[in-house]
């Protein structure tokens, strides 16, 4: 470098020298919040759908043919799959052992049950069946945790 030479400007921006970040990994919890949420929307929707069944109300398709029983009786059975769900839910996000688990057998059994219920309200009936199979899944195959 020669006396006539400009001097060079110092870089203010200093380059990372550690490692690269790592890409981010929740393990799974954003699923699980997701699951925790949409049980929590299906306990609300079926609770709501069981006091209209058990009300006699007219929000339902008149006349219809239940595998077994009355529409009354699937209200109540809603009201108790609702209450389950309730506390389904309230496991997963304190994240209690084994709740996950649970929270799957009765998206499972809500599953069924919109399914039997389906005279009643078809395209309804549907819909919380679809959400129960994501319900399913965000738990079963995104909720593993180290206590599980």
């Amino acid at each position: 470098m020669s006396t006539t030479d400009p001097p060079r400007a110092r870089s203010t921006v200093r380059q990372y020298a550690g490692p690269p970040p790592a890409a981010y990994d929740d393990g799974g919890a954003g699923w699980v919040l997701f699951a925790a949420s949409m049980l929590a929307i299906l306990a609300s929707l079926n609770l709501i759908e069981g006091i209209a069944a058990v009300s006699n109300s007219k929000f339902f398709v008149a006349n219809a043919e239940f595998v077994f029983s009355n529409l009354n009786t699937w209200g109540w059975i809603l009201i108790v799959v609702a209450v389950l769900q309730g506390l389904a839910v309230t496991g997963i996000v304190l994240e209690w052992r084994g709740f996950r688990w649970a929270g799957v057998a009765i998206a499972s059994l809500n599953g069924i049950a919109q399914l039997l219920a389906m005279p009643a309200y078809p395209l309804w009936s549907l819909a919380l069946f679809a959400l129960d199979i994501l319900v399913i899944y965000a738990l079963v195959a995104h909720g593993a945790t180290s206590s599980d």
